[in-house]
């Protein structure tokens, strides 16, 4: 059995009237000890604002959080259950996620879904399409991403999709794992995320 935990970064309310000094070091303890303790994986949400409802609280955004971790940790894996699709271009988003895969040694996972928090999409200017265009958006993005990730350096990323699109986009460095960087897609539908899923991903998370 392999043990992942998700580390406090404030977005369940943990860190509610806490400075935000203190909740980093909070974070920062927890996912020392899960690795002391033998944990396989470490774990961020990918969210804005705190749940049930928005708050002026705590909330550590999920790829600079991970990043500074990946730096104080040495053996635990890395990655985000899952990020939102929606709140950054896939072609950044594979380009980040190698870079952070550089820094951690090789121990990033990417996870990704289509998004579902409506409040959070329209605080930050997405808007909040329709669930079928938000499955659409992550399958062009997935396109975009394994293109983005293939390790050929000299294969530049081209795709063009209805949503999104890359065009002779270059990414160096690629992610440093010898079997490649896992993809994990998340989301509940059998119709369309599940078969995402096994078309492009390592992993389903429900």
């Amino acid at each position: 059995m392999k043990l992942g935990v998700i580390v406090p970064q404030g977005w369940t309310g943990e860190y509610d009237g806490w400075d935000p000094e203190r909740a980093w070091a909070r974070t920062v303890k927890v996912a020392r000890q899960a690795e002391a303790i033998g944990a396989e994986s470490i774990w961020l949400f990918d969210h804005f604002h705190t749940v049930p409802r928005p708050t002026d609280e705590i909330t550590f955004e999920s790829f600079t959080a991970l990043t500074a971790l990946a730096v104080l940790t040495e053996r635990v894996r890395l990655g985000q259950v899952v990020i939102c699709n929606g709140f950054r271009n896939p072609a950044l988003t594979a380009k980040m996620a190698s870079t952070l895969d550089v820094i951690s040694g090789g121990r990033y996972e990417l996870g990704i879904g289509a998004g579902w928090k409506r409040e959070e999409w329209k605080a930050y200017g997405y808007g909040f399409p329709e669930t079928p265009e938000r499955l659409a958006m992550l399958h062009d993005a997935l396109e975009v991403i394994g293109r983005m990730l293939e390790g050929d350096p000299t294969v530049h990323a081209t795709y063009e999709g209805t949503h999104h699109s890359a065009s002779g986009a270059r990414n160096v460095p690629k992610p440093v794992q010898p079997t490649g960087m896992p993809i994990m897609v998340g989301g509940n539908g059998p119709k369309v995320t599940w078969r995402l899923a096994a078309r492009y991903a390592d992993e389903l998370n429900l």
